[in-house]
């Protein structure tokens, strides 16, 4: 028992040991500009859906049209509720009606969407 005790001690003592600074120089760490965590996201750009539609945020004004004709389909205004929440008020000019869709930036590259109806789709920036 007192070999193991004495073994652990003599680890211990040489860990202990490999960390101290004996007056040695070594390396201090770069400091310069901080670094940040993460840019703000913006949603403004174009953006694809599962049918190939393309929505287009810019300034606060929304749309939604197709890729062949680009004929509107939908259009409206967006908000940013958070950082990465965006709220749309949309009319659908073939429907003929409004609604409401909650968006949750989850990258740079892809909005998860609700409607107020409870559909659930995503779109992905071109």
């Amino acid at each position: 028992m007192k070999i193991r005790t004495s073994l652990a001690l003599i680890t211990a003592a040489a860990a202990l040991s490999a960390c101290a600074d004996f007056g040695g120089s070594r390396p201090q760490p770069v400091v310069g500009r901080p670094v940040q965590a993460q840019q703000a996201m913006t949603v403004d750009g174009n953006w694809t859906d599962s049918n190939g539609l393309i929505s287009t945020f810019q300034a606060g004004t929304f749309t939604t049209h197709t890729t062949d004709s680009n004929t509107v389909l939908a259009s409206g205004s967006y908000t940013s509720t958070s950082p990465s929440l965006i709220e749309i008020n949309m009319t659908s000019l073939v429907r003929k009606t409004q609604s409401k869709i909650n968006c949750a930036m989850v990258s740079p590259y892809q909005l998860n969407c609700t409607s107020d109806a409870g559909k659930q789709f995503s779109l992905n920036r071109q």
